[in-house]
């Protein structure tokens, strides 16, 4: 019996940092054994922000491909491939864009919280607009049945099964498949500064292919509590960036507690609790920090080359199933 598919990706918009990691990367690890997981580097959905810029995209492609191999995704279990490359995609964008309105992708929250925090107006591009559509093609060109998000992702889920059960129903057939979003188990790891989620745009984030002195200095300019002037001074825990991390990357939890009881209490300084910080970071990015060494330019891109032609194989099926059921098939015609 064949295993379940999962899809999952990124966009190439620069290197991928601990929030991925701890919030998707490990995961995807795990699945490449439960499940035939497709891992999408998304540059076509990159360029809904950076259109202008493409270098940008071109010269994070690879990093982030590195990241994915540095980390344990094995391109011999998944299948690593590049958005732009799979040519049944966009194809299956238009036929689905007939069925998705525009006030339903008006109404998407995600749609509507990235168009807010974009800025855009009445001046949001047609290509960032119907990216959701976009993605309701990605998974069901491989016939996704497991999607690893967030919870700020659910949306595009819902409105990629809709897109599933309005094609089925208006063509009388069962050719392609809901998706189930699996929601990852941490929440969104929050940025160095303390004032957003770390973020590749805002630069406040640390790198999995940071060097070990970048990290040291990153965690040492963490945000903690600014009236936490003496050791002897009782802290706050909340909104301490370095707990935080501690809470996300330490496995000896109850050590934390008794670090946060000890940091309230008064006794404990910020920089004995960094020290940690950068003991547990440092000793979990070394082994990903040398994998990353050893990768080679001409070995990433046969990664890339080899998984994406397997990947437009199982996306041009599709793609043939959804021209058969619409009518519009010629081939057996020319």
């Amino acid at each position: 019996m064949d295993r379940k598919i999962a899809l999952t990706g990124d966009r190439p918009t620069g290197c991928l940092h601990l929030g991925h990691y701890i919030g998707t990367l490990k995961n995807r690890v795990a699945l490449q054994h439960q499940y035939d997981q497709y891992v999408m580097v998304a540059d076509v959905q990159a360029l809904t922000d950076y259109f202008a810029n493409p270098s940008k995209i071109q010269e994070s492609l690879l990093e982030v491909v590195a990241d994915y191999i540095s980390v344990g995704i094995d391109p011999n279990v998944s299948t690593i491939f590049v958005q732009s490359q799979i040519s049944a995609l966009p194809e299956l964008v238009m036929y689905y864009m007939n069925l998705v309105t525009t006030s339903r992708l008006e109404r998407n929250p995600t749609v509507k919280n990235e168009i807010q925090q974009k800025g855009y107006g009445d001046t949001i591009p047609v290509g960032f607009f119907c990216y959701p559509v976009s993605q309701a093609a990605d998974i069901t060109a491989f016939k996704a049945e497991i999607i690893p998000v967030g919870e700020d992702q659910l949306p595009l889920i819902e409105l990629c099964n809709e897109v599933v059960r309005r094609f089925n129903r208006t063509y009388n057939t069962d050719c392609l498949k809901e998706a189930k979003a699996q929601l990852s188990k941490t929440s969104r790891l929050v940025g160095i500064d303390g004032k957003a989620k770390a973020s590749k745009s805002l630069n406040n984030a640390i790198f999995l292919s940071d060097s070990a002195d970048t990290v040291k200095k990153k965690i040492w300019s963490m945000y903690t509590d600014p009236n936490h002037i003496k050791i002897s001074d009782p802290g706050r825990v909340e909104g301490n960036v370095v707990f935080t991390y501690l809470d996300a990357f330490y496995d000896e939890k109850d050590e934390i507690e008794n670090l946060k009881a000890k940091y309230c209490k008064g006794g404990l300084g910020d920089t004995a609790l960094k020290s940690l910080l950068n003991d547990v970071l440092q000793k979990m990015l070394l082994p990903i920090r040398e994998k990353r060494a050893t990768l080679k330019k001409k070995d990433l891109l046969e990664i890339i080359s080899e998984g994406s032609k397997k990947a437009a194989i199982i996306a041009n099926q599709t793609l043939q199933e959804v021209r058969n059921a619409i009518g519009i098939n010629y081939q057996s015609m020319l």
